[in-house]
């Protein structure tokens, strides 16, 4: 199902970063997109949204109602459309995919780093410049930590996993050895 609802969130996501990079304000839209998301996934409105007896103009009228002035013009349309063609409930997936296009066109890279240990500042900001170099790519760093890692690092930096925990090196020193 995933796959069935990035493929109809798609088209919405390209749609709407085209026109706020046509507009200059990726980041306007970028909130709008994340008070969307937020509205579609609570429970109480899930349930409206799902039920076909509630009309889809009420609906609408809504969700805009909701938004109050945090919705502009064009927010408000792409609100009608997604009413419209039913597709209200894959904002999250929109949100994600129009995500990863702004990050791509400000050349943002966003790095997971899970640590035995807090990270200092330092660490995380020479962990930063390293994967900068690498990626060639401005890099956000979020960190968490993992007692389980006994010692190191694990890093996921979009599709890219570097694991250099402890944890990490005893498990692929187990596969080698077939244990």
């Amino acid at each position: 199902m995933a796959g069935d609802t990035s493929t109809i969130a798609r088209p919405y996501a390209e749609a709407v970063f085209s026109r706020a990079s046509e507009s200059d304000k990726l980041d306007a839209w970028a909130d709008q997109l994340a008070l969307l998301a937020g509205l579609v996934t609570d429970p109480e409105l899930r349930r409206i949204i799902a039920d076909p007896l509630f009309g889809r103009a009420r609906l609408c009228d809504l969700i805009i109602q909701i938004c109050e002035d945090k919705l502009d013009e064009e927010g408000r349309n792409l609100v009608k459309l997604l009413v419209k063609n039913d597709r209200l409930l894959v904002v999250p997936q929109i949100v994600e995919l129009y995500q990863k296009l702004k990050d791509e066109s400000q050349q943002l890279l966003k790095v997971h780093v899970t640590s035995a240990y807090v990270l200092k500042p330092a660490q995380e900001k020479n962990i930063a410049d390293a994967l900068k170099a690498r990626f060639g790519r401005e890099i956000t760093i979020t960190t968490e930590k993992d007692p389980e890692l006994i010692g190191g690092i694990h890093i996921r930096a979009g599709d890219t996993v570097i694991d250099g925990s402890v944890r990490g090196r005893l498990k692929q020193l187990a596969n080698e050895l077939g244990i």
